[in-house]
């Protein structure tokens, strides 16, 4: 998890558009964190995630390069968050 936006790296079955799975997904963890975090969102707006997301697909690169693209990702964010701590 960084700041600003999550990295996840999902396998959907095929029977399933990316479109439903996000839908899904967003929903649930919404509902999820509102269930915990009442404080974060009110009872007339309950939009917690932005409209859009990002997907890529996994071509000629292995699942474990992604993970790795992933943590790297979330190191260099925290690194961003808290620079004093890089020196």
């Amino acid at each position: 998890m960084c700041p600003d936006h999550v990295h996840l790296c999902v396998s959907i079955p095929p029977k399933l558009s990316v479109s439903q799975f996000m839908g899904y997904l967003k929903g649930k963890s919404a509902l999820m964190i509102y269930d915990k975090h009442p404080e974060l969102g009110s009872k007339y707006n309950k939009s917690f995630w932005a409209r859009g997301y990002y997907v890529a697909t996994i071509g000629n690169i292995t699942e474990e390069a992604i993970k790795k693209y992933i943590q790297e990702q979330s190191e260099e964010s925290r690194k961003e968050d808290n620079p004093g701590a890089a020196f």
